[in-house]
């Protein structure tokens, strides 16, 4: 019996992984740029982490953990996203004792037991930020503009920037209250998990993907409309720090998110082009995440972005993403002597950072000449008695078909000088 990965995993070929590696040096280098510092955490928690954190009446934790018992007996999960963990980190490690605030990057994967489907997987990767230590709504804008600025850079368009308001814990508890006496009368009329949220947390109900429940929602208030001055005076700060560097925005009320730890902002990038399925990278404030997972009243602001579904948006858009590994030059050698001098020559071409190969097979010279295409390689040298002996070669561009004569002692400085 062939084995298989497991439903909902993916393989990365060795000839994709240049995209992800591309994708993820403009994620590091665009973090260097924001004073942001990765942050790397397990791939396993302990389940309270998440209970606590991403909060026991959401779908990840209702329906999508993957939790089971380790040898220990210890309830044990595999991260569902990103920000739980670095929260634990930041309190475990007292990094609150540090100068804030506090910035930080993390590229993880994650694991959730849902349908797969376009962009979406039971394993996945996950590029999130993370700012702890201020409330300055202006560093909501910062978090924003990273991800556009990431998006922007890769060439992806077609992109919404929207924003809202989910309030906090003051304004919430009145809203709440609003948006109960609004539910109640349909209550019997929503799915079974917003019927348990009603109690729990009604706001969640919002995010519900039932169409059932949509349809009972059309008139429902929204949070904005009842925000404490506090809530909104900072969004007030935070379209207009949007305004200030140039980030057009759509204000949406109905944007709750899916996670119950988010206060004040909360904002989805949307994507048209990968269908019901458009965000593609979301967030927001967690004033009170910090404290709920036992460290100090601490505020914090943040996003996740799926690797997974980016790529598939830049796929969907035509946008080609360049391979920098490609081989800069392969030797190809007739005869025993010349594979020796091929095998020395490789790897000085290599300690001087020249992306070279030979042929380990005892390929025919026709067949090393058909490998080298197929290997996409740059340059070819073909090595025998006769070049030994002269200690001249001839550099072929298989591109173009030029050919430079060239000493073997040095190959790699005309290889350095040519690449320029």
């Amino acid at each position: 019996m062939k084995i298989q990965g497991p439903k909902g995993t993916k393989d990365v070929l060795p000839s994709e992984s240049y995209k992800w590696q591309y994708i993820e040096g403009k994620i590091r280098e665009l973090c260097s740029i924001n004073g942001y510092k990765e942050v790397r955490t397990p791939v396993f928690e302990h389940t309270e982490l998440f209970q606590r954190g991403v909060g026991e009446t959401t779908d990840v934790v209702q329906k999508e953990m993957y939790t089971f018992l380790d040898k220990g007996g210890r309830s044990i999960t595999l991260k569902p996203e990103g920000t739980a963990p670095v929260v634990r980190t930041y309190i475990e490690n007292s990094v609150y004792n540090d100068i804030q605030p506090t910035k930080m990057y993390y590229i993880t994967p994650c694991y959730r037991y849902e349908r797969p489907q376009a962009g979406r997987l039971r394993e996945f990767h996950q590029f999130g930020i993370e700012v702890f230590g201020t409330q300055d709504p202006y560093i909501d804008a910062e978090v924003i503009s990273i991800g556009m600025t990431l998006f922007e850079s890769l060439g992806v368009k077609a992109l919404e920037l929207r924003i809202n308001s989910v309030g906090c814990p003051k304004c919430r508890k009145e809203y709440n209250a609003k948006l109960k006496a609004f539910l109640k009368p349909k209550l019997d009329k929503l799915c079974k998990y917003c019927q348990e949220r009603y109690e729990t947390n009604p706001l969640r109900i919002l995010d519900c993907k039932e169409e059932k429940c949509k349809e009972n929602l059309t008139d429902v208030p929204f949070m904005l409309d009842n925000l404490c001055d506090d809530c909104k005076n900072h969004f007030d700060g935070l379209k207009k720090g949007l305004e200030i560097i140039g980030l057009n925005y759509i204000v949406d009320p109905r944007i709750v998110r899916g996670l119950d730890y988010y206060t004040k902002t909360a904002f989805e990038i949307v994507s048209k082009d990968i269908g019901s399925q458009g965000t593609v990278c979301g967030g927001g404030r967690y004033d009170g995440l910090i404290e709920q997972c036992g460290g100090p009243s601490t505020p914090g602001v943040g996003f996740g972005l799926g690797l997974e579904r980016l790529l598939l948006t830049m796929e969907n858009q035509g946008i080609t993403i360049p391979d920098t590994e490609k081989m800069e030059l392969y030797i190809a050698a007739i005869g025993e002597k010349a594979n020796d001098k091929a095998m020395d020559l490789l790897f000085k071409l290599r300690k001087s950072g020249i992306r070279a190969e030979k042929d380990y097979l005892n390929r025919s010279i026709k067949a090393q000449m058909k490998y080298a295409n197929k290997i996409n390689a740059k340059y070819v040298i073909v090595i025998g008695d006769e070049e030994i002996e002269k200690g001249i070669v001839n550099i072929k561009d298989m591109e173009t078909g030029n050919v430079i004569d060239a000493s073997l002692n040095n190959i790699a400085d005309i290889i350095i000088k040519i690449r320029r």
